[in-house]
């Protein structure tokens, strides 16, 4: 198997391959990965996901990161869960809303009130009336994950990875050509090339439905203590499908975003690292041309809202960053997969999806591959 693309998506492909008794080899353009990601939360979150096969995706996915971690210890694992915090009444009633939905027991919700939320995450001291407690999902360290994956890979004698390698053409069946003139051959291609859609990849799919997402993010000093939980604000209520519903229109129509939320279409995510850092994000930006520099007022308001919740200032921000995923333009698509030459796939556009989903992705891809 010819494997383009050294991120998530085409690394857990690598490992189908090569869990599959395949040989693989894996080309990257850049050193090592750099794109979404390593620019992530590192978040497992099947909480949020629109209900049917995205559901089923994550959900599967789930199962799949905890069996690899069993493999890969580096993968930093951890089953923690999630809260996605209410502050005020109408935010309560969407998450009382999801805890009574009929497929709440199947992504692990639980409604709690103030003083269990305190108990569950002892850091959250600040103004909170409640939460949603999504036991199902977990965290990766996401700078890490995919170097982890490669090196236990890289052991099973099947797997070469050839970083600083771009790939230019098709050349025949199962096989293509890198810019400095090499063929590398195999029984079938798979090009996971995440954001990266143009060159190659517009030739082979001129009208893909797929289009780029900016976002920005940024990782705090440690905390100076555990974050027993990945965290959420109200405003993910908004964000992720799964909350859709009356109670939502309710606090959309009564409770509008902070003004710098609106304009950069903001929530709060924010999980602690190995280090006991935080990850805190993001906002969206969808109108290319991109900025090519980032701006601070969202920064502020991530940590004006974190603020509020752990009832503490937030500790400094010692890095910042912007990101570009692919998104499908279908939402109801979890990745767009089609053939685009003999013995050629391509697979991209799983949007804020590809860290939680890439393990199911990549088997759904081998199955319907029949590889």
């Amino acid at each position: 198997m010819i494997i383009v693309g050294a991120g998530v998506l085409g690394t857990m492909h690598a490992w189908q391959a090569v869990s599959r008794g395949h040989e693989v080899v894996h080309l990257e353009r850049e050193e090592a990965a750099r794109g979404a990601s390593v620019r992530n939360f590192g978040l497992v979150w099947v909480g949020g996901r629109a209900p049917g096969a995205e559901l089923e995706s994550a959900r599967r996915a789930r199962v799949l990161w905890e069996e690899i971690a069993e493999r890969v210890p580096g993968l930093g694992f951890r089953p923690s869960g999630s809260l996605t915090v209410a502050t005020t009444e109408q935010e309560l009633a969407v998450a009382e809303a999801a805890a009574g939905a009929p497929d709440a027991e199947e992504r692990g919700y639980r409604l709690l009130d103030a003083a269990r939320v305190r108990e569950v995450n002892p850091a959250l001291r600040g103004d909170v009336l409640g939460a949603l407690w999504c036991r199902s999902d977990a965290q990766v360290e996401p700078r890490t994950a995919q170097a982890a994956l490669q090196g236990e890979l890289a052991r099973s004698g099947r797997y070469t990875l050839v970083t600083g390698c771009e790939v230019r053409d098709l050349a025949g069946p199962g096989a293509v050509r890198d810019d400095r003139g090499r063929i590398h051959r195999g029984d079938a291609v798979v090009l996971c090339t995440g954001a990266w859609l143009g060159g190659l990849v517009r030739e082979l799919a001129p009208d893909l439905p797929v289009r780029r997402v900016r976002l920005q993010m940024a990782q705090t000093a440690p905390l100076g203590e555990t974050l027993t939980t990945s965290v959420a604000d109200g405003d993910s209520f908004r964000y992720y499908p799964a909350y859709r519903g009356p109670a939502l229109d309710a606090l959309n129509a009564g409770q509008p975003q902070a003004a710098v939320a609106d304009r950069h279409r903001m929530q709060l995510l924010m999980v602690q690292r190995a280090d006991g850092s935080l990850t805190v994000g993001d906002t969206h930006e969808y109108d290319a041309p991109f900025s090519f520099d980032t701006e601070e007022d969202p920064y502020e308001h991530l940590a004006e809202v974190a603020g509020r919740l752990l009832g503490r200032p937030l500790p400094p921000f010692r890095r910042r960053w912007a990101g570009v995923y692919a998104q499908c333009t279908d939402p109801s698509r979890v990745v767009h997969r089609a053939s685009v030459g003999p013995d050629a796939w391509l697979v991209t556009g799983p949007g804020g999806r590809g860290m939680t989903c890439s393990p199911a992705i990549a088997e759904t891809t081998a199955d319907e591959l029949d590889w």
